[in-house]
């Protein structure tokens, strides 16, 4: 009785150490991470067994090392990896005639588990785990025949621990792996249709946001082809035609800039005068829309970002919040600064969001104007922002309005801004 308490308490340690795992790879979506997990797994549940190993006569111990070799090597191949720590962990307790059993053993049984796995993996979950437990037990029956063999008594508790707990164990934490695995290919399938739903989607919407401005080029394209049109005419149609042009352009660069978001954080940015630069180009679209721009800039904000994607990212930003108040209203970007960040906030008193809408701001194709938008342009600057090392937050209020905030690390002010540029061009010229 003695011996099975002892056992058991050795398998309880086993599946603690499975738990653990299982949360540990339930946040892992990469597949070479998980295996890195589980390989852990069975090599510290192998050295745990030996730890616990319990001695029956002179130059035989018993434990439960079969339990992580044989999972380990039929589901992962590990079979001569943990044969040969077993070898090499009993001759420390001497070369004697148990060491010579356990060589031959334990040799033929891993490299046998190598040779089988990767057929045993190509059958289906029910066959695997009830494979398992028949395969340990047809090894745990070796044993005990080869202990009857040697030991001069009989011990009934050694009997029931290598015919029963074994296999009990074995088709336990099979059956776990193989819940887990189940898990993961969900995960993986759900997210691959998620992806392509989202591929789809944005395809459909970025394909009508450039096929409606084209189809209005054309148009006029064709009146400057009629005769005995007017020079006054033929401006207007020809700034319509550029106009419709640049909004293509830019539902594709929007496109582009999601699909490659790498930035250079080399380039020195003085956060007030990009905020500057987009307002001034923003500001005849205010005025259309009745929107106030009110600026609270404090001076010497400096960051390290891609100047290009950086403006793109407030352009788009305080065009989305411009947008949001068809029927005019305020929009308030400020500055925040303390020793070690740089906060950028954009507030505008239009319709505000739900709190559903705020969880799914910056997915795939999911924008607050309905059918009107894409979502891109949102996408984008959550892109951008994050690309630069920096954080969104988000409070809006349905009635009163949306403040964004983006947070940003930022950088001493105690260079002049003449040495800074210097600073810039030195590192474009390295680079």
């Amino acid at each position: 009785m003695e011996l099975t308490m002892h056992l058991f308490f050795n398998l309880s340690l086993l599946i603690v150490l499975l738990f653990f795992s299982m949360l540990w790879t339930d946040r892992l979506n990469n597949m070479g991470s998980i295996k890195i997990v589980a390989t852990l797994y069975f090599v510290l549940s192998f050295l745990i067994c030996f730890a616990f190993s319990y001695p029956i006569h002179e130059g035989f111990l018993f434990d439960l090392k079969n339990i992580p070799l044989m999972i380990s090597g039929l589901y992962m191949g590990l079979g001569p990896l943990l044969g040969i720590l077993t070898i090499c962990i009993r001759g420390f307790y001497g070369f004697d005639s148990g060491f010579w059993v356990t060589a031959i053993l334990y040799g033929v049984i891993s490299l046998s588990l190598w040779k089988f796995s990767p057929l045993f993996l190509k059958q289906s979950s029910n066959y695997r785990i009830l494979f398992s437990v028949v395969l340990t037990f047809l090894f745990s029956l070796a044993q005990t025949i080869l202990e009857l063999i040697h030991l001069p008594y009989h011990l009934y508790d050694l009997y029931f621990a290598f015919l029963f707990i074994q296999p009990l164990a074995v088709g336990m934490i099979a059956y776990f792996i193989e819940e887990i695995y189940k898990s993961i290919q969900l995960r993986h399938q759900l997210l691959h249709t998620k992806r392509l739903e989202a591929v789809e989607q944005m395809g459909a919407a970025i394909s009508h946001e450039i096929r409606n401005p084209l189809t209005a080029a054309i148009g006029f394209v064709q009146l400057l082809q009629m005769e005995n049109i007017s020079k006054e005419n033929r401006v207007q149609y020809l700034s319509i035609i550029k106009k419709e042009l640049k909004s293509a352009e830019r539902v594709i660069q929007d496109y582009l800039t999601f699909s490659q978001p790498e930035i250079r954080l080399s380039e020195t940015l003085f956060v007030h005068e990009e905020l500057q630069q987009a307002i001034q180009l923003l500001q005849p679209t205010a005025n259309r829309n009745s929107v106030q721009i009110v600026t609270i800039f404090l001076n010497d904000i400096i960051i390290k970002g891609d100047r290009q994607k950086f403006h793109q990212c407030l352009v788009n930003i305080m065009k989305n919040a411009i947008e949001a108040m068809p029927s005019g209203g305020v929009l308030t970007v400020e500055l925040e600064s303390n020793p070690t960040n740089v906060s950028i906030l954009f507030s505008d008193t239009g319709a505000g969001m739900t709190s559903e809408q705020l969880e799914h701001l910056g997915e795939p194709y999911y924008s607050t104007k309905g059918t009107r938008g894409t979502g891109l342009g949102m996408m984008v600057v959550y892109s951008i922002v994050r690309a630069m090392n920096g954080t969104i937050h988000v409070e809006s209020e349905v009635g009163v309005g949306t403040t964004f905030k983006f947070t940003f690390i930022s950088l001493p002010t105690t260079l002049d801004k003449k040495e800074i540029i210097e600073e810039t061009e030195k590192s474009f010229v390295m680079i």
